[in-house]
């Protein structure tokens, strides 16, 4: 996890060395954005493998001493309508903390081509979101068209990093209801309990992953994974408990 002198309260937001906040992003953030909870239509991919090795060392310290699960999940998802308008995020947890009755993801690294998100992420769940250039095969995006991919804004910089995916779903499409869990830490090392809930249609697929950067390789694996790819549902965030 990255520590540096902050100048805008929301770079105080930890992550990933992929998601240091600099100043001239930091500049360029607008002075609020819409609380929580969110309501959005979205379509997106998650893929699942187990978790490398050393990566619940990613977990903020306080968290380290948790059980967990070696499970790390990774996602592109596309924002069709949210409070802040449309915009495309790439995310990833590196393991799942074993609580009950749910367990929860902690998410270190997560970027967005939106600045109303980075605010709105930081301000509202405490999640270290950057900025990022996304590119789609389709508009909106048709996942198992691929390949996409997502690259961080300093591409020139000692934080340049990458993600790509290239996805083959299942022809079927199931439909989905469930509750997800998210915890984060505040700069203050205050615990947020975020609720997320996830309805729609859902197709099993593969997604081939690559990644780089300063930390993303070693434990955002590269390979063939399991996924599930949403061509159509709904997501609600809501606020931290």
């Amino acid at each position: 996890m990255t520590a540096s002198p902050a100048t805008h309260p929301l770079q105080r937001v930890d992550g990933v060395p992929e998601c240091t906040l600099g100043d001239a992003l930091a500049s360029r953030l607008p002075d609020r954005s819409a609380a929580a909870p969110w309501q959005t239509r979205v379509q997106a991919v998650m893929w699942f493998h187990p978790a490398a090795d050393g990566a619940a060392e990613l977990l903020p310290p306080r968290l380290r001493g948790e059980r967990t699960i070696p499970l790390t999940i990774g996602a592109f998802i596309r924002y069709l309508d949210t409070p802040v308008g449309p915009y495309s995020e790439v995310l990833a947890a590196p393991v799942l903390l074993a609580r009950t009755p749910l367990p929860a993801s902690v998410v270190p690294f997560i970027a967005v081509d939106s600045l109303p998100s980075i605010h709105g992420g930081r301000a509202n769940w405490a999640l270290p979101k950057t900025l990022a250039a996304f590119e789609w095969t389709a508009a909106p995006p048709q996942l198992g068209e691929g390949p996409f991919s997502v690259r961080g804004e300093g591409t020139h910089g000692p934080s340049a990093w990458s993600v790509a995916a290239t996805v083959s779903p299942r022809r079927r499409r199931l439909p989905i209801r469930f509750p997800l869990r998210d915890v984060q830490l505040t700069p203050d090392e205050r615990e947020l309990d975020i609720p997320i809930f996830v309805s729609g249609r859902a197709q099993l697929a593969s997604a081939e992953i690559s990644s780089s950067g300063p930390s993303l390789p070693a434990w955002l694996l590269p390979g063939r994974h399991r996924a599930l790819v949403l061509p159509q549902a709904r997501m609600t965030f809501g606020a931290p408990r």
